[in-house]
């Protein structure tokens, strides 16, 4: 049997791709994986509380958002397979996408894989992320754990810059802590946080481990060229070292940007591939939010849906 849409990923953009595409009668078949650490869902699953959504003042657990999102796809007849998606063969239509459990033809395929923020894979991380440590001071910046108390960022790039610019309107200090005695981001942003008042760099140095048993307390660090320890005392830390987009799978079969970030055309979901789009985070490297995801997934079920037309699939 061939599906009219196969969506890959269960974040915000995949669900919303599902719900418009199965409002539209094109029945979608979706592969929700096993993403975020063991479970389907995206990043969103390892959120505790989201306040950023629009249409919950008094923000709601990520968690429960998705399973509202998913409850949602299946009420308007989404199909889903808790399978991860092992191959995909975008040579030519019907597409032929493989998990472990069966192969599965699709005439439209919508991509929404997301992507995963790296991490330094310090020992206190299972303890602590989201307790204190996040990889999105947009997402979690204003949260009340962390006004009015010194923060550390990690990074020395744009994302990092804008990061630590972003969370002095709530904490009492920043750190930038950079390993390298030079900023890799533009020259604006360096300007810009050279020059806050609130905003400390602390050059040539890495994070070891991040302090506190419940909470986050502090971090220690070490000079890479003394080899010298001291501890910094902090409300939270903040990643910013980058995202890796989930496109392993489609190397070499779309077009992708030097980031690995899949390549979509300007104002739509069009990917380099006839009749495969792609939606979220998997293909926006600068705004990564549920909302832009949200936005996106709807934009991609639109294209499928008219690509289909076009092709004389009602």
């Amino acid at each position: 049997m061939v599906e009219r849409v196969v969506i890959i990923g269960s974040g915000p953009a995949g669900h919303t791709a599902a719900i418009y595409a199965a409002r539209a009668n094109l029945q979608p078949l979706m592969f929700e994986g096993f993403a975020a650490g063991g479970t389907p869902g995206g990043q969103l699953m390892t959120t505790t509380e989201v306040e950023n959504y629009p249409g919950f003042p008094q923000g709601v657990d990520g968690q429960a958002l998705m399973a509202a999102f998913r409850e949602q796809s299946v009420r308007f007849g989404t199909r889903i397979l808790t399978e991860d998606v092992t191959q995909a063969d975008l040579s030519q239509p019907p597409f032929t996408v493989t998990s472990g459990q069966q192969m599965v033809h699709a005439q439209a395929l919508i991509i929404a894989t997301g992507a995963t923020a790296k991490r330094l894979h310090l020992p206190s991380e299972p303890r602590l992320w989201h307790q204190g440590m996040s990889a999105c001071a947009v997402c979690d910046g204003a949260l009340p754990i962390f006004r009015n108390k010194p923060l550390v960022v990690v990074g020395g790039g744009d994302s990092a810059a804008e990061e630590a610019l972003y969370l002095t309107k709530f904490a009492s200090k920043v750190y930038l802590v950079h390993r390298r005695e030079a900023l890799r981001a533009s020259k604006i942003m360096q300007e810009r946080v050279l020059k806050h008042p609130k905003i400390e760099l602390v050059w040539n140095t890495v994070v070891l481990d991040v302090l506190g048993q419940e909470a986050v307390s502090g971090v220690r660090v070490q000079d890479v060229r003394t080899q010298q320890q001291r501890e910094l005392a902090c409300g939270g830390v903040f990643y910013a070292l980058g995202h890796q987009p989930n496109t392993a799978l489609f190397k070499g079969q779309l077009d992708l940007s030097p980031e690995d970030y899949i390549l979509t055309k300007p104002g739509s979901t069009y990917t380099s591939v006839p009749g495969v789009f792609a939606c979220g985070d998997v293909q926006d490297k600068r705004y990564r939010q549920a909302i832009t995801a949200a936005g996106s997934g709807c934009m991609a079920a639109m294209d499928a849906e008219r690509w289909l037309a076009e092709q004389g699939v009602h």
